[in-house]
């Protein structure tokens, strides 16, 4: 009976959380996503560190020139352009003066969004791809209250969509939707793998390539200065991949953040030894929970892995964040399980 109640209530806390983000953890729709632009508060996107090319961007140019605000008057030096002296200040000092003005160039935020099928699994509360598309969500409207320009790609194993960045709602809303649609089109592939199944050296080979050639695609889209998110589970890093996020680290600000399901991490607690069947719906694979070794080996190595993946991430220059689907964003980041700032 105590049992029952328990499951019930765990039930009851997921649908909450389901509710208040509008959410019911497998298909994706504009409405949740509209709504973190309610939530930028969440965030900072200000730029860490300063970059070897031309820095874009809402912030001011160090370069004082005929940009398009007003900044001071000063008196008159060398090599001014006499075109800006300040006439009105001139005659009423008797000296001449200059209007210097600052630069303010909007900065471009590229969000790349890895929707491909690995991302289709959640154990607790969101599929990782929902919860990647949510974090996409967060950071486009916080890049529009900036006035950055906002575009970037999202992606699967078979199809991308590339949105140049554009400024005000307008990117934004273009963006949201390409996830939309491409989520959509992702879990119809998973769909007809059922009718047509692919061998998984088949499958992990696509998803391989795919995101060989969005990494390399972004290498090319991402002007100098530019804020590039990756959002991904990082199951397809490669030494290829690695290589290309390096050369766009050296001129953009690079941020990979890493998604992740609580069951890559640990098994399910259990007071009784069980062997359970888990499947990715096309192999199976036999877990022993329940038993004190099976659980710790099985942390130890998903550690390892993670780590991996971070280990080299760094080594390309990036600035790696860690998300869970088995919480809501504003749950992590509020309660620091998740830290914009790490």
């Amino acid at each position: 009976m105590w049992l029952n109640q328990k499951k019930v209530q765990n039930q009851q806390g997921i649908t909450s959380l389901l509710n208040s983000v509008l959410s019911n953890g497998i298909e994706l729709s504009i409405d949740e996503l509209i709504q973190y632009q309610n939530k930028t508060r969440l965030i900072d996107l200000a730029a860490r560190k300063s970059q070897h090319g031309q820095m874009s961007g809402n912030y001011l140019s160090r370069s004082k020139g005929r940009g398009m605000e007003f900044d001071e008057v000063r008196h008159y030096q060398n090599g001014d352009d006499i075109r800006a002296i300040d006439w009105r200040v001139t005659a009423r000092t008797g000296k001449t003066h200059t209007k210097i003005f600052r630069e303010e160039v909007e900065r471009p935020v590229l969000v790349v969004t890895d929707l491909s099928s690995s991302m289709l699994f959640g154990s607790q509360l969101l599929f990782k791809s929902v919860q990647a598309a949510h974090l996409a969500a967060l950071v486009t409207w916080h890049a529009k209250g900036r006035g950055d320009r906002v575009g970037g790609i999202v992606f699967n194993q078979h199809k991308h969509s590339e949105l140049k960045p554009r400024s005000r709602k307008q990117g934004v809303l273009h963006y949201l939707y390409s996830l939309v649609e491409t989520h959509q089109h992702t879990l119809s592939i998973e769909q007809q793998k059922h009718a047509e199944p692919l061998s998984i050296e088949q499958q992990h080979d696509s998803a391989n390539a795919a995101f060989e050639e969005n990494c390399a695609r972004l290498r090319q889209l991402a002007r100098p200065g530019s804020l590039v998110y990756l959002i991904t589970d990082g199951n397809y890093i490669s030494q290829e991949t690695i290589r290309h996020l390096s050369h766009i680290s050296r001129h953009c600000e690079l941020v990979v953040c890493l998604l992740s399901d609580p069951l890559e991490h640990d098994l399910p607690n259990s007071k009784h030894k069980m062997n359970v069947t888990v499947t990715d719906g096309n192999s199976r694979q036999q877990l022993l929970i329940g038993d004190k070794n099976a659980t710790q080996n099985y942390h130890q190595q998903a550690n390892e892995r993670v780590q991996l993946k971070k280990d080299l991430l760094l080594k390309a220059g990036a600035r790696v964040l860690h998300f869970s689907a088995g919480q809501t964003l504003e749950q992590q980041l509020t309660d620091g399980v998740a830290s914009w700032k790490r």
